[in-house]
């Protein structure tokens, strides 16, 4: 039977509802994300990592879990909140509950919320701490809460990251592509070796150096958690790629500290973008596409204007951010979208490969042809 348990948000907002996965506590920065499946490959990116997922989907764990669909080893989120909670599951491939999964991994949650109103009051009230307890009082709550770190100037991307060095793909494949893992998920590298690529993947305080002496064709930097301006490191090795003058492509962090190393800076966002239908307008081909999203910080729309070689190429059709931007004088690709979905995957394995494969200009008429 499910004990009680209480989530507690920075400007007090107390709800009360039934504990789920592990029994404690734990806090993180509390955002959401609306995508109506997917919920095992939310838990376990990396891009996560520190942060409270709030479900809008009305049902979790109706589908059970499989080791296929993990984005990394193990969940990397603090908690979960949602609606209605399934103990049991329905689906012949699934190897085990999420409930089950929940407690081997260590994660707290609540359900049996009004998800709705709570996703209402993050979006009004913006990104903010919360802590979750099925053991502890609500005033004890307050004082554990002070203790959980603000998002904002906390670098996360060296604590998901690789420890060490390792290869994906088939080492006869026609491109060399280097990754500076800042919290990169399976399914990129998966997709980028199913489409010609032998990656290397780096850890993300791996100098350029290194990562040269392999000598890649390309320069892949990944998605990640955390607030991208503490990343000094990882800004100065980007820096180097884009003076060698080869492809560099990067998404969501990588995006973002591919602007930094542009001089452009980047800013915490209100409660960010997360889910999986959020409308972009890309500005080369005038076209709308429906993308995939997690990322709570954004790059300086002001900087974009005042910079002659940087251009805007993508833009958020609900709040006019900045998604993707490309220098005139380099082979640059930063995207600050970060896809899930299998054919966006696909997309993007042949968007970094293209960009190795021709020039600038043809890699646009490439992803033309594909969104």
């Amino acid at each position: 039977m499910n004990s009680k348990a209480y989530i507690l948000l920075e400007d007090g907002l107390l709800l009360e509802g039934k504990a789920i996965g592990k029994r404690g506590t734990s806090g993180g920065e509390i955002c959401f994300n609306t995508g109506m499946t997917g919920y095992q490959e939310i838990y376990t990116d990396p891009s996560y990592f520190g942060q409270i997922v709030v479900n809008t989907t009305a049902h979790i764990g109706n589908y059970g879990t499989l080791d296929a669909e993990q984005e990394s080893s193990r969940p990397m989120i603090s908690g979960i909140v949602v609606n209605e909670f399934s103990t049991e599951f329905s689906r012949n491939t699934g190897t085990e509950s999420l409930q089950s999964y929940l407690e081997k991994h260590g994660v707290v949650g609540i359900s049996d919320l009004d998800t709705r109103m709570l996703v209402r009051h993050i979006r009004s009230k913006g990104a903010m701490n919360a802590i979750i307890s099925s053991e502890l009082s609500p005033e004890d709550l307050k004082k554990e809460l002070k203790k959980v770190p603000s998002m904002d100037g906390l670098e996360l991307a060296s604590k998901v990251s690789t420890a060490k060095p390792y290869f994906v793909g088939d080492p006869s494949s026609s491109f060399k592509v280097a990754c500076l893992d800042v919290g990169i998920k399976k399914s990129i590298l998966t997709n980028l070796a199913a489409r010609n690529c032998y990656c290397q993947v780096f850890p993300a305080k791996t100098s350029f150096d290194e990562m040269e002496k392999w000598n890649p064709n390309g320069y892949f930097i990944s998605n990640g958690p955390g607030d991208p301006s503490t990343m000094s490191y990882a800004v100065d090795t980007v820096k180097q790629m884009l003076d060698s003058d080869k492809p560099v492509f990067g998404i969501c962090l990588g995006h973002q500290l591919l602007a930094l190393a542009c001089g452009i800076s980047t800013y915490k966002m209100h409660h960010g973008h997360r889910g999986l239908n959020h409308p972009v307008k890309n500005l080369v081909t005038g076209l709308g596409e429906m993308t995939s999203q997690n990322h709570g910080f954004a790059v300086s729309e002001k900087d974009i204007e005042a910079h002659k070689e940087v251009e805007v190429t993508h833009v958020h059709l609900n709040d006019s951010t900045i998604m993707g931007i490309r220098l005139k004088s380099k082979k640059l690709f930063p995207y600050n979208i970060t896809r899930k979905l299998h054919r966006a995957l696909m997309i993007r394995g042949i968007c970094l490969m293209s960009l190795l494969k021709r020039s600038r200009m043809k890699l646009w008429k490439r992803l033309d042809h594909n969104y």
